[in-house]
């Protein structure tokens, strides 16, 4: 769903495929869609040497290298681009490619929760990201490949990845249209396997974090959030169709008391975010942002 969001508006698609499992499908899917665009790389993962999920940051740079294309589009599994949205984008990458002080774009996203109807408007969330990059060497991806910055040198170790120091940010334009992003769009037993997964790969096998995931991941009152009203990507269509949990979520009343208080949902963020939605036109106050707006 993913790949097929803006597979139409690129020239190739590459894939970095990891070693996976034996009953692993990610190729099947992969080649279900049977386009001559794809290119899959296959890879090894090692998260002993690149720790706190910055592997994730490493094989996008595997696949980033071995791209053709004047502009890279990077997008995770777990996001979507309307197609309403494709010849924007297209118009938007013709009209800046000989303007080299642009070194990507810059996307708003939509944070769905729970379900495909109500998402987050909230200051702990990113509300802004870069997802078009130049096709330089000297950008890679940083951190756990939520971004891209520019290095002025680069040995490929797990330390790159995480320096600042002789980084820049990116200078990036910023386009009026929306990642739709779906990582917590789950059932809440599969959502639970997630949180544990993602906190033990970043903190280790005995993290507090990754024992403190309650076995049914409580969502809490989803009538806290905006309740979406537009359309989602015409690829999304068959999967959403999986939603069969809506028994599981709360949609009114108060939070569960015995569980602890989300990030969200502490009142320090609760006012923060009611400021920055209803007083400001929805610009963050505060907060680290990875780029440099032109």
């Amino acid at each position: 769903e993913s790949i097929l969001s803006i597979l139409p508006i690129c020239d190739e698609f590459v894939i970095a495929l990891g070693d996976c499992d034996e009953d692993d499908r990610t190729e099947e899917l992969i080649a279900s869609i049977n386009s001559p665009k794809i290119k899959i790389v296959r890879t090894t993962w090692d998260t002993k040497k690149f720790p706190k999920n910055t592997e994730f940051a490493h094989q996008t740079d595997i696949a980033k290298e071995n791209c053709t294309g004047d502009w890279l589009f990077y997008l995770q599994c777990d996001e979507a681009i309307h197609e309403d949205d494709l010849e924007k984008i297209k118009s938007a990458c013709k009209s800046e490619l000989t303007n080299l002080k642009v070194d990507g774009f810059l996307f708003k996203y939509l944070h769905f929760w729970g379900d495909y109807n109500h998402y987050h408007l909230s200051h702990v969330w990113y509300n802004r990201e870069i997802r078009i990059v130049r096709n330089l060497p000297e950008i890679h991806s940083w951190k756990d490949a939520q971004s891209f910055r520019k290095f002025d040198s680069w040995n490929g170790t797990f330390e790159d990845y995480q320096r600042k120091e002789g980084t820049e940010k990116l200078k990036v334009k910023e386009l009026d249209i929306h990642v739709y992003h779906y990582g917590y769009v789950r059932p809440p037993i599969l959502m639970t396997k997630k949180r544990k997964v993602s906190s033990t790969s970043y903190h280790g096998e005995n993290a507090s974090e990754a024992n403190s995931v309650p076995d049914l991941y409580d969502y809490g009152p989803l009538n806290k959030l905006t309740k979406f009203g537009g359309t989602h990507p015409a690829t999304m269509s068959e999967w959403m169709k999986k939603f069969d949990w809506e028994n599981e979520l709360q949609y009114t009343g108060k939070r569960n008391p015995n569980r602890p208080v989300l990030k969200h949902e502490k009142p320090k963020y609760v006012i923060l975010s009611w400021l920055e939605n209803n007083l400001r036109g929805g610009r963050p106050i505060g907060g680290f942002k990875n780029y440099i707006k032109l």
